[in-house]
């Protein structure tokens, strides 16, 4: 155990400078949500790859529909039907028109599309007719078509590469890929994509005291909480997570479990047993984790100056050198860590540049001035509204607190220095919600 006392961003600068991104895979688009692409994606071929009708309708040629009324019908021969991914398109000449699908291409000679609601809806042989399937486009001219409305060149036509044209920038090096960039990169044809993979991360929770939720509670004894909120908080932060049951206080047990656990885990996290009076079990627990002999592993148990979350551990183990964070116990303290110094470390895995929460001023809303111990960096929990740029305080400052943490949105930060902030002070707040 450290006994110097870090600051918060010499903790998490030690954490970032240690944190490696994962080595590049090639992923099936299904299987790269969520990652991030390392490498810049360029368009092979336009969207859309040639013009076509955005409209159920008639293609036409301007000058044919010029002037048309409800009461001066344009009337064109209908000549067949385009069909979307259809067969041979027909040529559309003077006085004439192709029933066309949504998505179907502009036939030759074409210049605009009429929606059929324009129109009388075509007629053949003298009876009404009805756009036909893809795939049912008769040979052929198939009687008339009564155009109500003029049309304008391009009208109800999606042009060729009007999304992207062949060439462009589609998705640029760090992007992490949503369904929209999954989309993306389907519709340019890319069936395999290099990302850095999502980080997994294991969390386990440490303590005799522990019962896991939907069991009866025994004397002494509380529901573990803080597993369930960290998983939840790396899936949101990007990574794969796995939560590994309460392990009891006992080193050999905890030593045994983090070992089973180091296969799957490019990250573990534990909470608990970092406080006065449980460094020995959990540093004899975690120095001889893995291999003894791997220079430069093993966890470094610190006090930062700040409130909650004020014991930390941070070091590696394992061959691989597996980082890993133990945080505190204290369910509010466990979350705040997280937030300051796991999500970081998890987006630093993943490759981003952008690695913390958003921050943002705020004038402080609230009935009294807020305290702080001096020298300590204070982080409170708070409700932003970002429309009044306004901050209120929600709960009191024990660590225990989680009710209070699960109605905030934002973390109030009160500097070292200052031991009282008053209402309507402007303060820094970091987004959580």
């Amino acid at each position: 155990m450290s006994s110097t006392i870090w600051s918060v961003d010499d903790h998490l600068e030690d954490i970032l400078g240690a944190i490696r991104p994962l080595d590049p895979i090639e992923l099936q688009l299904p299987d790269a949500q969520g990652c991030v692409l390392v490498e810049d994606v360029t368009v092979p071929v336009a969207l859309p790859p040639f013009d076509n009708s955005s409209m159920d309708g008639y293609a036409v040629r301007t000058a044919d529909v010029a002037g048309a009324s409800e009461e001066f019908p344009a009337v064109l021969t209908v000549i067949g039907d385009v069909a979307a991914g259809g067969g041979p398109l027909p040529t559309v000449g003077p006085g004439e028109a192709a029933r066309i699908m949504t998505g179907a291409p502009l036939p030759p000679g074409a210049e605009t599309v009429v929606p059929v609601e324009w129109t009388d809806g075509g007629t053949g042989g003298g009876a009404a007719t009805t756009m036909r399937p893809a795939g049912e486009a008769p040979e052929g001219a198939s009687g008339e078509v009564r155009v109500h409305r003029p049309a304008e060149a391009g009208a109800h036509v999606r042009s060729r590469g009007s999304d992207v044209q062949a060439g462009d920038l589609a998705l640029e090096a760090g992007t992490v890929l949503g369904p929209p960039q999954i989309g993306l990169l389907a519709a340019i044809g890319r069936g395999t994509v290099r990302v850095r993979p999502r980080p997994r991360v294991v969390v386990l929770s440490t303590g005799s005291e522990l019962v896991q939720p939907g069991e009866k509670l025994g004397e002494g004894q509380i529901y573990d909480s803080n597993s369930f909120a960290l998983c939840a908080a790396a899936r949101d932060a990007g990574a794969l997570s796995y939560r590994v049951g309460a392990v009891t206080d006992d080193a050999e047990t905890l030593r045994a479990t983090i070992e089973d656990q180091l296969i799957r885990a490019d990250l573990l996290v534990t909470t608990g047993g970092v406080s006065v009076g449980a460094y020995d079990v959990v540093k004899e627990a975690l120095s001889s984790v893995g291999d003894e002999d791997v220079p430069g592993s093993g966890v470094d148990f610190r006090k930062l100056a700040m409130q909650p979350g004020k014991p930390q551990g941070f070091g590696s183990i394992g061959p691989e050198h597996t980082p890993l964070l133990a945080l505190p116990g204290n369910p509010v303290s466990s979350y705040v860590s997280f937030e300051l110094f796991v999500r970081p470390a998890i987006r630093a895995l993943m490759g981003l540049k952008d690695v913390q929460r958003p921050k943002a001023r705020a004038v402080l809303k609230a009935d009294k001035a807020l305290t702080s111990p001096d020298g300590k960096r204070q982080f409170l929990r708070g409700r932003y509204d970002a429309e009044s740029g306004t901050v209120s305080p929600v709960g009191g400052s024990g660590s225990h607190l989680i009710a209070a943490l699960a109605h905030a949105d934002c973390l109030i930060v009160v500097p070292e220095a200052d031991t009282s902030v008053e209402p309507g002070a402007d303060v820094e707040v970091v987004l959580i919600g």
